[in-house]
């Protein structure tokens, strides 16, 4: 059986590649999913995921995060939790709950205290550097608030055939105290079933729980398309629904594996992504639409240094 794993942006790359150590030597997909976001979470560059996140308009970072098992259907989650490290091993945790399996808020950091997750200030100060240089621009050049909102999300496919998804995200940079996007959110953020492949999204997620993109991806999938013509056309049909109805669409992009292993990605804007299979050691793709269509290439290595460049870069 042919193992997969597929994740959002460049800051996934280091996650995959750890995860593919556990995949190709027989591994649980949920054990390396796991892995995968929490290597995410606990790196503090990575100003829109776990430790390091981008703070809400009270300077407080707020993290949400999500897991699904393909074959049981189980999902957890849990929705503005705060000071609590790897949200997405608290998720995956709730997952294994018959009841009360999306907690928010102070609930969600009781159970996480109960269950003994580890305690984390996730603020670090260089997030809050960012968070004290915005507040000044949007008084001083009367600047929108909202900015970056990536989150990491990863679908894996092992050799047993066994399929799952997760999310991590500390959402819209300078959001309101409480907002929740898609990420954690069932068939928004993300969806999987073993039995046909499962989907994560990332971008705007006001505009993408409009539309349930990750389930809408699989259920096409389950009719019989592509995971990249899933992709694209649960993305495009959705954007174009949302320029028709409300004049714009907002940022989305959506990547996805069946149960072969075969993946697609779908985007409104460019969007690096990275895959890694049982043939194919794992790559950073950037993806653009164009006529209708997504052309996606291998990352240069031009591009990825600077990406590096600007990720370290003082604030």
């Amino acid at each position: 059986m042919k193992w997969a794993i597929i994740g959002t942006w460049r800051m996934s790359l280091e996650g995959i590649i750890a995860a593919t150590e556990i995949l190709k030597h027989g591994g649980d997909s949920g054990d390396a999913v796991e892995e995968a976001v929490k290597i995410v979470e606990d790196f503090p560059l990575y100003k829109s995921v776990g430790y390091g996140g981008l703070p809400n308009e009270n300077c407080e970072v707020e993290l949400d995060a999500a897991f699904m098992d393909g074959d049981t259907l189980s999902f957890g989650a849990v929705g503005g939790i705060r000071d609590f490290k790897n949200p997405v091993s608290i998720a995956r945790k709730l997952s294994h709950e018959k009841f009360n399996i999306f907690l928010v808020g102070s609930g969600a950091e009781e159970y996480a205290h109960k269950n003994g997750f580890e305690r984390k200030n996730m603020l670090t100060d260089r997030a809050k550097k960012i968070w004290e240089k915005r507040v000044k621009e949007i008084y001083e050049k009367n600047l929108s608030p909202y900015d970056g909102h990536d989150t990491v999300g990863v679908v894996c496919l092992d050799k047993k055939g066994h399929m799952t998804a997760a999310t991590s995200t500390s959402g819209l940079f300078m959001k309101k105290r409480g907002r929740v996007g898609d990420s954690p959110i069932c068939g928004s953020g993300l969806y999987v079933d073993s039995q046909v492949g499962g989907a994560v999204a990332t971008g705007l997620g006001e505009d993408i729980m409009k539309g349930c993109l990750s389930y809408e991806a699989v259920r096409l999938m389950e009719s019989g398309i592509d995971p990249q013509t899933a992709a694209e056309k649960a993305v495009f049909n959705f954007s174009e629904k949302l320029r028709q109805r409300s004049g714009k669409a907002g940022a989305i992009s959506l990547v996805c594996i069946n149960n072969k292993g075969e993946w697609g990605v779908g985007t409104n804007v460019e969007f690096s992504f990275v895959v890694a299979t049982d043939d194919s050691m794992p790559k950073v793709y950037l993806a653009h639409p164009e006529n209708g269509r997504v052309i996606c290439e291998e990352a240069s290595e031009e591009w990825l240094q600077e990406y590096q460049r600007k990720i370290t870069s003082p604030v």
